[in-house]
């Protein structure tokens, strides 16, 4: 397989799932465990909660607080938190990395390197990661194959190696854009005002713009870097 860290889940009864709904069911049952959502409070993790009422309401919700997201987001999340009752956990990066990086590189580091803007992401997003997946058997994302260069190869049900093992369930996998927003609009769901704004991808605010009609989706994230690598550490795939 091309992708070190990810194998696609060899089931052979949750081969041909395709409706968001039915990979969401697929992959709770195949972790036989505690899951939870990595929310970014994109239109995709906010269509997922929406779809989890419904399916497995108890099911944990997570995000990480960068301590340079958009306060669009976080107004999202407290609608979320407000609309369906809600809690969600919040982790943030070690002070001291995040002290250390800022003192010694000042605040846009990661704009003078992909290695440095790897630091960056590893310091805010990586490691809070690990910690939020600790005791988990599965974890559930809101990518879908749509969304650029490195997601073109997803799968609904993947192991994921880089995290011990554990089920990886990207719901929105088959679905287009067009599919989540009219998911989204059916039922009246809370939604980040910066994707009316010409932001489809949604991440730290200096690391995000809008972009230009015909662009790709993800071409607004890190736009001064090379498409293959438009990623963060968080969802790792080999080109």
């Amino acid at each position: 397989m091309n992708n070190p860290t990810t194998e696609t889940i060899s089931v052979p009864r949750f081969t041909t799932l395709n409706h968001p709904a039915d990979i969401l069911r697929g992959g709770l049952a195949a972790a036989e465990g505690p899951v939870a959502l990595a929310c970014s409070f994109s239109v995709e993790d906010v269509v997922i909660i929406d779809l989890l009422q419904e399916i497995a309401p108890e099911t944990r919700i997570f995000a990480l607080d960068t301590g340079r997201l958009n306060e669009e987001t976080y107004e999202t999340a407290e609608a979320i938190s407000v609309r369906y009752g809600v809690t969600i956990d919040w982790y943030f990066p070690e002070r001291e990395a995040v002290e250390k990086l800022e003192r010694e590189k000042g605040l846009f580091s990661f704009r003078n390197s992909l290695e440095n803007r790897k630091e960056c992401c590893r310091i805010r997003k990586v490691e809070p990661l690990q910690r939020a997946l600790k005791g988990l058997d599965g974890w559930i994302t809101g990518m879908r194959r749509g969304q650029g260069a490195t997601r073109g190869e997803i799968e609904p049900l993947e192991i994921d190696t880089a995290h011990g093992g554990i089920i990886k369930i990207n719901p929105l996998a088959f679905w287009s854009a067009e599919k989540v927003w009219a998911y989204a609009k059916q039922r009246h769901i809370p939604v980040n005002r910066l994707h009316r704004q010409g932001y489809p991808s949604i991440g730290c605010a200096p690391c995000t713009r809008a972009i230009e009609p015909g662009e790709d989706e993800r071409a607004g994230r890190w736009w001064w870097e090379s498409p293959e690598h438009k990623e963060c550490g968080l969802h790792s795939r080999s080109q």
